[in-house]
């Protein structure tokens, strides 16, 4: 068979993402919240999952650390990142009916190699 007829492989990180978000919403379901969508992408990047909590939207962003050596995996969400988290939010939320209002929430849940997890509700906020 040729190569280029070879069914290609995710890259590791790609594989350890899937599977990162894959333990965190099975985390998040058991805790009670609704899964509405993931990896929703515009372009101002992607939202990794998206859940309801009773009537509250709550975009989740998940981050992998195979260790803190270099910070944990909840320090990773820098301001940046939290400014793209929101804008790419304004996109998903103009898919939505226009009658739709809902109270949203920003969480983060960091999952270190060692399989810690740690689930941050209203990590940040919209400024």
């Amino acid at each position: 068979m040729n190569d280029y007829l070879k069914p290609k492989s995710k890259a590791t990180h790609l594989l350890r993402g899937e599977q990162s978000e894959q333990l965190a919403c099975d985390f998040l379901i058991a805790q009670g919240l609704t899964l509405v969508e993931r990896n929703f992408r515009c372009p101002y990047g992607e939202l990794d999952l998206i859940m309801k909590d009773g009537k509250t939207l709550v975009i989740v962003e998940v981050r992998y650390r195979k260790n803190a050596k270099f910070g944990s995996a909840l320090e990773s969400v820098t301001r940046s990142k939290q400014m793209k988290i929101i804008a790419a939010t304004e996109v998903y939320l103009n898919t939505l009916p226009n009658d739709v209002l809902m109270l949203i929430r920003f969480d983060v849940v960091g999952i270190l190699g060692d399989g810690d997890l740690q689930w941050v509700k209203n990590a940040f906020e919209t400024y």
